[in-house]
């Protein structure tokens, strides 16, 4: 159903009252529009091909941690069986949009990038992870600020380690990388610290490339900086003060292009709260 109106702004305020995570933060961030159709409206969009195969080499690397953690069997034939129903049984709660006879070119697709991934895994094997998709929740009461919360996807030798499907190659440069994952990688830290009482080794992104020939890319950083805290900091209390004050406008730009909710946002009468 395209959404004519805003919702009412006790509606905007209740989110208050929710965990932040580090997706709700971005997206209200990159155009507030899209955060309210995504969050408040909650409108359902079937997935793309390209987002349901990072989902699915998401799915297997997660299958791959927890064999290690669990010292289960783990080469790529042990979790071939598990990838080909968690692709089967993720399109029965959410349908995915393929072309005619595209779905099992997809599929191999994402099977390719998790076996390149399993060859060329810069992770220690004989290394048990510390934790495996872990959910985490931290109170930053103490800062005037909520809860946060998040889902990491592995931690091994006190580093934080981040998954990442991409099209294109990443930067040369780990400042820049960072940047573009700040708030998550920040956010991550904090959990990090606040469930186990010290602070992380590092962290890393690790972003397996989706070209014709696959190839992963391990981008290394330092431990979350005060800086960087401030950072995450000021860009919640950002978040917090548009949502208290309904701030729904959309923010018009490139990024518009590949947006699911062209149509809802067309049809956005512009009304105030």
């Amino acid at each position: 159903m395209i959404s004519l109106a805003a919702p009412p702004k006790d509606a905007f305020t209740s989110i208050l009252d929710e965990p932040v995570s580090a997706s709700r933060l971005n997206t209200f961030h990159q155009c507030r529009r899209k955060f309210t159709f995504t969050y408040l409206e909650k409108i359902k969009k079937p997935a793309t091909a390209p987002l349901h195969v990072g989902r699915m080499v998401h799915a297997g690397l997660q299958e791959w941690n927890t064999r290690r953690w669990l010292n289960r069997p783990c080469t790529a034939e042990d979790i071939r069986p598990s990838f080909d129903e968690n692709w089967r049984l993720s399109q029965l709660d959410e349908p995915v949009i393929f072309d005619e006879g595209e779905e099992e070119v997809q599929k191999q697709k994402a099977w390719g990038l998790v076996e390149h991934y399993l060859a060329n895994t810069p992770l220690a094997l004989d290394e048990k992870p510390e934790a495996v998709e872990v959910m985490a929740e931290a109170d930053l009461s103490k800062h005037g600020l909520p809860k946060i919360r998040g889902v990491i996807d592995l931690i091994q030798d006190s580093t934080i380690v981040d998954f990442k499907t991409s099209a294109v190659t990443p930067s040369s440069d780990p400042d820049l990388v960072f940047q573009k994952h700040e708030n998550q990688l920040t956010l991550y830290s904090l959990l990090y610290r606040d469930a186990v009482g010290k602070k992380e080794k590092g962290q890393q992104l690790h972003h397996i490339v989706k070209l014709k020939s696959p190839k992963l890319v391990v981008t290394s950083h330092e431990p979350a900086t005060e800086k960087q805290v401030t950072r995450l900091f000021r860009a919640i209390e950002s978040y917090m003060d548009g949502v208290e004050r309904g701030d729904d406008v959309p923010s018009v730009g490139l990024h518009c292009s590949s947006c699911s909710y062209q149509r809802e946002c067309l049809a956005w009468t512009g009304e105030r709260l």
